[in-house]
């Protein structure tokens, strides 16, 4: 058994998700995202403390990995890791691959993870205030759906710009990451 990450820690490690600002929905880099070297020092760094499994110092990586822009190492890290954690970082990866029907089998194979109500909670309050309709689509019942996410982002991707709120749907991807991280943080 091992012992929950200090809030130092915690602290540190969501810092990291917010240095690179929104994610794109796709696999293209941005500018503002770390170097994997640098990424991959910042993250040792934070989990000096040691006190979390090799499992979860990996699913924290991949998952900080992926949000740096880093799909090919995440990917690596996530076809290691075969339980719902690993099928969800799977899963997202996948949606910014743009390879949406694969990403929709992780999601089936993680089922109702554990962050999920975590992800709805801080989802559906945004997009009551931010873009209604997709609330309703995004969280029915107050309960995420990622299949119905997958969906949206799809939709974005086949639009020009500005024919939909790109933003909104970056926001909620943050929201996902970060419920994530979070839980696997616990």
């Amino acid at each position: 058994m091992t012992n929950p990450l200090s809030s130092t820690t915690i602290r540190n490690l969501k810092a990291l998700l917010d240095s690179a600002g929104l994610a794109h929905l796709g696999p293209s880099p941005r500018p503002e995202a770390m170097a994997l070297d640098a990424l991959n020092a910042q993250i040792s760094a934070a989990l000096k403390e040691r006190s979390e499994s090799e499992r979860t110092r990996n699913l924290i990586r991949g998952t900080l990995l992926l949000w740096h822009d880093h799909l090919d190492a995440a990917h690596s890290i996530a076809q290691e890791i075969e339980d719902s954690d690993g099928s969800l970082l799977h899963a997202m990866m996948h949606r910014r691959e743009l390879d949406y029907w694969n990403s929709k089998y992780w999601f089936r194979r993680a089922g109702r993870h554990a962050c999920y109500p975590a992800i709805a909670g801080n989802v559906r309050p945004f997009l009551i205030n931010e873009h209604a309709p997709l609330a309703d689509q995004l969280t029915p019942r107050g309960v995420w759906e990622p299949a119905a996410f997958v969906d949206a982002c799809e939709m974005a991707a086949g639009r020009k710009a500005g024919e939909t709120n790109q933003q909104v749907l970056q926001k909620v991807q943050r929201f996902e990451f970060l419920s994530f991280l979070e839980h696997l943080c616990a």
